[in-house]
């Protein structure tokens, strides 16, 4: 087999929040949504490939006082240079051969550039997804089966060492057919109704509050975003608790840290007086799972992180998020203490396959350990960015699943109603048609407090319905 891109293209469309989503430092309300197309040749055979992503700012870097502006310029360069760098390639034997050299690519440019490569690998997981799903509609196969299949020629070994001369099909179960949601509390989210002044109010047929979304949605997972004041917090997690706790049915959740402290014994200080609050510490001990990334990516890897948390024996457990930027993170952040990583479709299809099969062979060679892999979110939407992220995270077994793009963004109202309609007559099972004032649009689909993928794992990758990115503006 032979595989190359010949040609890239680039669209994009504006998407605005519904409310506005305070994750960390930074509020989104509006960014553009992003198409990344690739002319791809897979064996002789000339296919189109689609992938898709919103632009968050404030994620890959996390500098407080870089204008708005520049952080979507520079990922946007990002993108566009990862396009360029894929035409470059030459033609290689395996889907996964391909993303390789494209990878290192674009990792030495950003190296180059002082770009932390959590970014700089952005470019190139786009790209990834569209050659991924070119591939899946040339050779027929769905994801889930290429991969049980190694149709892709993943070679794990070249990621992790210890997988040498294994497959993802030892280590991978077939894909779940349904997905718990995970629902993002943001740190300015309402958590009930009677806190929204009547200005505020929104009446445009989706839930607002943190008690409302449990109602229609039918929730029992939740990710909670963490201030780092530590009397801002125990306030803030006693008022959830007290919502979750008398509207949701067996609650679980994982905290979000934010990144922001810079040593273990900062947020030691913090987990103690959270812990030393007893409703917060009821809550804690009833449906805690894990934290995500507390420690700023510049010191979340360090030797010194490594000796505190072997100290601290009761800590709750830990995962990387933002931290998980090269190919050696996971087994990096492991050796730290921490439990595990988060996978998100923007670090990597290829890389995400690979940390779970590490994370599987650790659990059975220690069955006692905890051993985490989580599915985040970055206000993934559909049509396409959203799919394609659920069927990774179905291929890989992730039980639950944030998501958070269909609470902050009106479900598919920013797309034109045509493809609203092919995308509920090809997932009628994942999106659902909503009706207020008069008008309806596309939203996704919860029930029960889960996502029916039948459709994303049966599509080539993702998504089913036809797609012409071309009638979107070009990515300016």
């Amino acid at each position: 087999m032979s595989v190359l891109i010949r040609d890239t293209g680039l669209h994009a469309i504006g998407v605005k929040t519904r409310i506005p989503f305070r994750y960390g430092i930074a509020t989104l309300t509006e960014a553009p949504y992003v198409f990344v197309s690739v002319d791809a040749v897979v064996d002789g055979h000339e296919q189109r490939g689609v992938a898709a992503d919103v632009l968050p700012p404030k994620w890959f870097t996390k500098k407080p006082d870089a204008p708005i502006e520049d952080e979507l310029a520079e990922m946007k360069a990002v993108v566009r240079q990862a396009c360029a760098h894929a035409v470059e390639v030459a033609p290689a034997p395996t889907v996964f051969d391909f993303w390789m050299a494209l990878y290192r690519k674009q990792d030495a440019w950003g190296a180059e550039q002082g770009m932390p490569p959590l970014l700089s690998g952005f470019g190139a997981s786009l790209v990834e997804r569209a050659l991924i799903d070119a591939f899946c509609h040339v050779s027929g196969l769905a994801l889930a089966e290429a991969l049980r299949r190694n149709a892709f020629g993943v070679n794990l070994g070249a990621i992790h060492e210890s997988l040498h001369g294994a497959e993802p099909v030892d280590f991978l179960s077939p894909p779940r057919r349904r997905v718990g949601a995970r629902h993002t509390v943001g740190l300015a989210d309402p958590l009930t109704e009677d806190v929204i002044p009547p200005e505020e109010r929104l009446h445009d047929g989706l839930p607002q509050s943190l008690q409302a979304c449990i109602d229609r949605y039918g929730l029992s997972y939740f990710k909670i975003k963490v201030p780092a004041d530590e009397t801002q917090a125990v306030e803030r997690l006693r008022q959830i608790a007290h919502v979750t706790q008398a509207n949701a049915r067996r609650p679980a959740f994982t905290l979000d840290g934010n990144e922001f402290f810079h040593d273990v014994g900062a947020f030691r200080e913090l987990w103690t007086a959270l812990n030393a609050d007893s409703e917060v510490a009821a809550f804690f001990q009833q449906g805690l799972l894990l934290v995500e990334q507390p420690l700023h990516r510049d010191a979340a890897l360090t030797g010194a992180v490594k000796e505190a948390l072997a100290a601290w024996k009761d800590r709750p457990p830990l995962i990387i998020d933002e931290s998980d930027g090269s190919l050696d993170s996971l087994p990096q952040a492991l050796a730290c203490g921490y439990n595990g990583t988060s996978h998100k479709n923007c670090k990597g299809v290829f890389r995400g396959v690979a940390n779970a099969c590490l994370l599987e062979q650790r659990r059975r060679a220690e069955p006692n350990a905890d051993y985490l892999m989580t599915g985040e979110d970055l206000m993934n939407v559909g049509p396409v960015a959203l799919l394609q992220d659920l069927a990774v995270a179905a291929a890989l077994g992730v039980e639950h699943v944030e998501r958070n793009g269909h609470h902050y963004v009106r479900g598919l109202s920013a797309f034109p109603r045509e493809l609203q309609n092919a995308v509920l007559s090809a997932h009628g099972d994942l999106y659902h048609e909503v009706e207020a004032d008069g008008e309806t649009f596309a939203s996704l689909a919860i029930s029960e407090g889960e996502i029916l993928l039948d459709s994303v794992i049966d599509a080539p990758f993702g998504y089913a319905m036809p797609l012409d990115v071309t009638a979107f503006e070009p990515l300016v």
